[in-house]
């Protein structure tokens, strides 16, 4: 049994692994600034081994660390338009809060610390489009993946500061502070805090409710896919793998089977979801488009992905089905974050001697 501080584990990916984490037997210290509600971890709350601590990164204190065995570090703004809102806070947050939490959990003893990055690290940088959309990742252009080592061509700020933290922790590593750096793909599936933000959640709930899609950018972007419980395993996983074989290593976390592109992932989506039409849209904003390898850590670590996108098309439409899940305005980040940035400066405008009334 270990004790693990999950930093931004009541988000979408956090929750899961506090979940996985508490089912395994450990003990888990939540720490999140709690932007989503702590109605998030209801389900968890009364588990036996669970601690709550609101906190944000940039200003948590020493003690937190205090008995820890790893930390794995999950906080964060969490998406490419969501970094844009408000650029300063983005890189507080994402850089220096990061690397702060990072030294602070080395200054206290910490003998793990698992970072959580993204392969949108790699941007704009992986193979052309098919011109049809109907040729499958796996089946052509291996080399072209993308891998660990690949030139980096963020196109984001969200991006960019992933990078810059994965710089600085590597910096930290040592015998006795070991740093692993997770490169997730795009994420989907269900969560205790629901996104539909992400590729095949928001087109699976567009096109439940509105038998439409819409595919930008001629569908023909590469997106490599990974269910959301597959990431949290691949945290587990890494906590407890041998310190030789993990150390200072970067690992993209998905399956080599799930790199498609997008107009694949609508007609996947229109398979589980009859009678949804597509529509191709010549332009899009997000100029993001990488084909990922996941050689390293199946071959190192033998870890493989075990759910597919139609089993999270599945699970998130019989969701919607059942009431299981909505679409409030707490499942778009971005959204979401302007509501709270509006609704700060107007209670700034209306509060009168730091009061309302």
């Amino acid at each position: 049994m270990k004790t693990v501080l999950v930093a931004g584990g009541a988000g979408y990916i956090g929750s899961v692994v506090t979940e996985m984490l508490l089912d395994a037997g450990h003990k888990v210290r939540v720490l999140d600034r709690l932007f989503f509600g702590r109605d998030v971890l209801a389900p968890l709350e009364k588990r036996d081994g669970l601690t709550i601590i609101k906190e944000d990164i940039r200003y948590l204190k020493p003690d937190v660390f205090d008995g820890v065995d790893a930390v794995m570090d999950l906080a964060g703004i969490s998406n490419d338009p969501a970094a844009d809102l408000t650029p300063t806070i983005t890189e507080e947050i994402n850089f220096t809060g990061a690397a702060r939490m990072a030294r602070l959990a080395k200054e206290a003893g910490v003998p793990r610390y698992i970072y959580s990055s993204s392969c949108s690290v790699y941007g704009h940088n992986g193979m052309p489009g098919s011109g049809n959309g109907s040729g499958q990742a796996h089946a052509n252009g291996h080399d072209h993946r993308l891998c660990e080592e690949s030139p980096k061509s963020p196109v984001s700020l969200y991006a960019k500061t992933k990078i810059a933290a994965e710089a600085e922790l590597l910096r930290l590593h040592d015998e006795a502070f070991t740093v692993v750096l997770l490169r997730n793909a795009t994420v989907y599936g269900l969560s205790y805090r629901m996104r539909f933000d992400l590729v095949i959640n928001l087109m699976t709930l567009y096109a439940y409710k509105n038998r439409k899609l819409y595919v930008m950018g001629g569908g023909q972007q590469w997106r490599p896919l990974v269910h959301v419980r597959d990431v949290a395993r691949a945290f587990l996983h890494v906590m407890d793998a041998p310190r030789e074989i993990v150390g200072g290593q970067a690992f993209n976390v998905g399956s080599n089977e799930q790199n498609y592109q997008v107009y694949q992932i609508a007609q996947m989506i229109r398979d589980v979801v009859p009678h949804t039409d597509l529509e191709v849209v010549p332009d899009d904003p997000d100029k993001r488009s990488y084909n990922v390898s996941f050689d390293r850590i199946e071959k190192t670590l033998g870890f493989r992905a075990e759910k597919s996108p139609y089993e999270g098309i599945v699970e998130v439409k019989q969701a919607l089905e059942r009431g299981r899940v909505d679409d409030s305005i707490r499942t778009k980040t971005v959204n979401y974050y302007k509501y709270l940035l509006d609704a700060e400066r107007l209670l700034q405008e209306v509060s009168y001697n730091g009061r309302i009334f």
